[in-house]
């Protein structure tokens, strides 16, 4: 049996908004543990647009999201939250009542967490990798394909050939190539999306024989019983087999809700209900706040999700110290908060 964490509030979600909420949670003395299917903290701001500036972040007249990421990661520190990482929340059981909520949460890699509340920030939906298109790859998946690392030591002393040519593609080549048997990557062309210094110590590994470059496509898989043993490429000299026992295809994310759609929560146009007194969704203990609601003049903006969050918070409060008296305090008076940040 796995280990089952307990814990004031899970957050779906580490994006900007997410990561807010921790600050916000962690000020009313609120643990937190945080669950992404992306590797890192920060969301799309991370993943799809760190460099892109960005204009609207009060007191920011220009900032990038990566820049707002390290920002907000280095905000929270004082209440020291818990990620968990290439983590999708699989299932949400009800355990408790209206008055006293508590949840059973369980991700796709068997994690459990037993919460008062959970706070869906989790954007337009989860994260979730594009499938390559190839016959039957489905029977492949979590056997010998997987699109995400979990634990390096499964790769270890195999075969393993990488496709794609962006920053998942090259890191994860650079990782796995001391400790796998052999590592191929694959890439439609010989150039690259990745950081420079990335692709750089690749073509290194390349001249050093310590790895192999291949410029092609799939075409197909080979193997029994979900295991491979090759995979075919098209490749300007023809298919060609390449003998491997894993596969990881980086071909980028998708957004999709996920299993969110069957947690109970009313939902509108695949968005999520909430009053804009709580952020509260139809399930009582459910908050959700960010890109994933929907409410009578919602606006998509990074600023409405801080403010959603902050408000979550003072509801969350009541349910984890229901006996406690509420005593709004600000941080540029309260020396009770700045003991918390550690600046008093």
């Amino acid at each position: 049996m796995t280990e089952t964490i307990k814990t004031d509030v899970v957050i779906v979600g580490a994006g900007p908004v997410g990561l807010f909420a921790v600050f916000e949670l962690g000020l009313l003395d609120i643990k937190s543990h945080l669950i992404d299917i992306l590797p890192k903290p920060g969301g799309q701001c991370a993943e799809l647009y760190p460099e892109k500036p960005i204009y609207d972040i009060p007191g920011f007249p220009m900032v990038t999201g990566q820049g707002l990421v390290d920002n907000l990661m280095k905000q929270i520190e004082p209440f020291s939250p818990s990620f968990h990482y290439n983590e999708m929340v699989e299932a949400l059981e009800v355990l408790g009542t209206p008055e006293a909520p508590l949840f059973r949460v369980r991700t796709d890699g068997g994690i459990t967490f037993e919460t008062k509340c959970v706070v869906v920030a989790a954007g337009g939906g989860s994260f979730q990798p594009k499938r390559p298109p190839v016959p039957s790859i489905e029977d492949y998946e979590n056997k010998s394909v997987f699109y995400a690392v979990r634990k390096m030591e499964e790769f270890r002393d195999r075969t393993v050939l990488i496709v794609g040519g962006g920053d998942s593609a090259l890191d994860w080549t650079l990782n796995l190539a001391p400790i796998a048997k052999r590592v191929v990557l694959m890439h439609r062309r010989d150039e690259f999306r990745a950081a420079p210094h990335s692709v750089n110590a690749m073509r290194d590994l390349v001249a050093q024989k310590k790895m192999d470059l291949v410029i092609g496509q799939i075409a197909g898989l080979k193997g029994d019983n979900g295991q491979l043993s090759a995979v075919s490429a098209k490749t300007n000299d023809g298919v060609i087999d390449i003998a491997c026992d894993r596969l990881l295809p980086f071909f980028g994310l998708t957004m999709k809700l996920g299993p969110i759609a069957d947690w109970g929560l009313n939902l509108h146009e695949q968005l999520v209900p909430v009053d804009t007194e709580k952020f509260e969704t139809n399930v009582p203990g459910i908050f959700a706040i960010g890109d994933i609601n929907t409410y009578p003049g919602k606006l998509k903006l990074i600023l409405s999700g801080f403010h959603e969050g902050a408000l979550a918070a003072q509801k969350v409060q009541r349910y984890v110290y229901p006996d406690k008296k509420v005593i709004f305090q600000y941080t540029t008076s309260s020396t009770n908060l700045q003991k918390k940040l550690g600046v008093a």
